[in-house]
């Protein structure tokens, strides 16, 4: 047995759904359930298994009087220097505790135990030399919920997020401190005996593969994806929304239309338009040559194409994801056949670029929402519905300054777009002279990702009470279904009221995915 109180069958940290570590890559839904559900993990037998056999090879390089980098030698622009048997222990403490170097507000919890799983995949790889007891240690912090506190900055995203890293490597060691399961702050070295953890003591090796990867950046990007997913469907609802309480058309967004263009992303957002629309007496009530309008504004007209190309660019940065969730990152890793070797994989390259990507396209999606917003307020464009909405125009306001809020959000994202991939800066006595900065555009995502999910709202809280406005003609059953369910937390037209609670409710609603399983319900 290691020196850890290990998980016990049948407790309660073990219910439910638990995720095994060690037998095959993890899925972007384990790291969703781990992070952010709390979801247990529990080590595969086999990977334990050839966690050791590998650390008999760092066993042997430790003991060759010959230097070997991460094993006898100092790191980064000291990785020339020859560190004695007698200091080795010394060494790894001290790399950990002078990595540990974060600064700022403390980062989510979901995104530190995200950081958690995914180093622990690396370490169960059986490539980075660890000994079994650290790998059960990782393990063991996450099922007892004890989250280490990381800072918002120190990670350049090369050599992969050391800062954050160390802050987890520090935990496991018993000092900094923690947050445990009830969010308590708490010194690590209290919450560790309270779970019956005996701290580590690193030796060789060990200190450098528990701080270089990209798992901050990842885990990042994977609760992004899994938002996104929902996200996009919300967008496709609140566009028809729009589209029907304007009295816009859905005839272009037919199928054929949409052949002619064949991507695949717009193609997925004409199909959800034409089948939240189709059924609309709203619509309906305006076709034919009583029409006299030839086309909508290209806010309407053209949402699937934008929507589309933001769908087409989550599935180009799932696919890096995946790839990366299938990697085994470390410097120096420990090859199949035994060889020890150093390494770029760390490099956050791959994993900064689609975050900057998906903050692109998460910008656009969120200014033609706010646009078509802006349209449905304005009674120069809206068809014939009152000056943004008010109850008493020139006494109410009606949703005027919501689309403020809107605009404002917009104008961020625009700036948060702005790539921090090619903001590399020099680091470690020009050892580390080009980095990727994956974990800055990682934490402007997740801002960017909140900022979508308001402007979306804000159109939703907008398109139903145009809809209301519109009776006693009838919205359709799958937009009448989310106007029902925005007023089951926001009042429909009437008098001016304090707004922001039925902003902050809508809000809820988008980001739960509530108005996301409406629209599935709706699709065809």
């Amino acid at each position: 047995m290691s020196e850890l109180t290990p998980a016990r069958d049948g407790d309660a940290i073990l219910d439910g759904d638990a995720i095994l570590v060690g037998d095959a890559p993890l899925s972007r839904a384990d790291v969703v359930s781990v992070a952010r559900h709390g979801a247990p993990v529990i080590l595969s037998p086999a990977a334990l298994g050839r966690v050791a056999d590998t650390r008999g090879v760092i066993d042997a390089l430790a003991a060759d009087p010959h230097p070997h980098y991460g094993v006898s030698t100092g790191f980064g622009a000291l990785a020339t220097t020859f560190i004695a048997p007698d200091r080795r222990l010394q060494l790894q403490a001290s790399l950990i505790r002078s990595h540990a170097a974060g600064t700022g507000a403390e980062v989510e919890r979901e995104v530190v135990r995200g950081l958690q799983l995914l180093r622990l995949q690396t370490l169960a790889s059986g490539r980075t030399g660890v000994r079994p007891v650290v790998v059960e240690t990782y393990a063991a912090l996450l099922n007892e919920g004890i989250t280490p506190v990381v800072r918002e900055y120190g990670s350049l995203g090369c050599s992969g997020d050391l800062a954050p890293l160390a802050h987890i490597a520090l935990a496991t060691m018993g000092e900094g401190e923690v947050r445990d399961a009830a969010g308590a702050l708490v010194p690590a070295a209290d919450a560790l005996a309270a779970a019956g953890i005996v701290p580590l003591t690193l030796v060789e090796k060990e200190g450098l593969a528990l701080i270089n990867g990209t798992d901050g950046m990842l885990g990042m990007l994977v609760l992004a994806l899994h938002d996104l997913e929902t996200l996009l469907l919300t967008a496709d609802m609140a566009a028809a929304m729009s589209v029907e309480s304007q009295l816009g058309t859905d005839a272009v967004f037919a199928a054929d239309l949409m052949a002619l263009r064949p991507q695949h992303g717009q193609a997925h957002s004409a199909a959800n338009l034409r089948s939240f629309l189709g059924d609309s007496p709203l619509v309906h009530s305006h076709k034919g040559p009583e029409d006299g309008r030839v086309q909508d504004a290209y806010s309407l007209r053209c949402s699937p194409q934008v929507h589309g190309t933001a769908r087409d660019t989550v599935g180009y940065a799932s696919t890096i994801a995946d790839r990366e969730l299938s990697s085994v990152i470390d410097n120096p890793v420990i090859t199949l056949d035994g060889r020890i070797e150093s390494n770029g994989n760390f490099h956050g390259a791959p994993v900064a670029a689609v975050l900057d990507f998906l903050a692109i396209s998460v910008a656009d999606v969120a200014s033609v929402s706010e646009r078509r917003t802006d349209r449905a307020l304005d009674p120069a464009r809206n068809h014939g519905l009152p000056p943004f909405l008010a109850d008493e125009v020139g006494v109410d306001s009606g949703l005027m300054i919501a689309q403020y809020a809107a605009a404002g959000i917009v104008s961020e994202l625009k700036r948060l777009a702005v790539p921090a991939s090619v903001d590399s800066i020099p680091s470690s006595a020009m050892q580390e002279d080009h980095v990727s900065m994956g974990w800055a555009a990682a934490r402007k995502l997740r801002r960017a990702v909140d900022g979508l999910g308001r402007v979306l709202a804000i159109e939703i809280l907008t398109g139903a009470r145009a809809l209301d406005l519109r009776a006693p003609l009838q919205a359709g059953p799958a937009t009448g279904a989310v106007r029902d369910l925005v007023r089951t937390v926001a009042a429909g037209p009437g008098p001016d009221r304090y707004l922001s609670p039925d902003m902050e409710a809508v809000t809820a609603l988008v980001q739960s995915g509530a108005i996301a399983r409406i629209a599935k319900e709706h699709a065809k």
